[in-house]
């Protein structure tokens, strides 16, 4: 069983990680101009990383056959694409996302 100061040196040195992979872009690229190509570049990120985040919730895989389809989380998330569409606004996208995972989960 792990000891009390080895808990707290991971726990810290996890900290350490994190922070540091947040942080250190910033201060590197505060220090160069990127070119125009590589902004527009960067400024898919968020959008793939959470396509990649959906399609990871919505297909279920399975060894040898074809991914299933989870309709829980299908259902959930057609009004909170068209809130996204519609609002452009996270807090609102996040509270329709909830609440329609909620519905979906009571009536299903």
């Amino acid at each position: 069983m792990p000891t009390l100061n080895f808990i707290l040196w991971t726990i810290f040195g996890a900290g350490v990680v994190t922070w540091l992979s947040r942080i250190l872009p910033f201060v590197l690229l505060k220090k160069f101009n990127l070119s125009p190509a590589v902004i527009e570049f960067l400024s898919f990120v968020p959008i793939t990383i959470m396509a990649a985040l959906w399609f990871q919730e919505i297909f279920i895989p399975r060894s040898g056959q074809l991914p299933e389809i989870n309709t829980l989380n299908l259902l959930a998330s057609i009004p909170t694409l068209l809130s996204a569409v519609i609002s452009k606004n996270l807090p609102v996208i996040v509270i329709v996302g909830v609440l329609s995972a909620a519905v979906c989960q009571l009536i299903i």
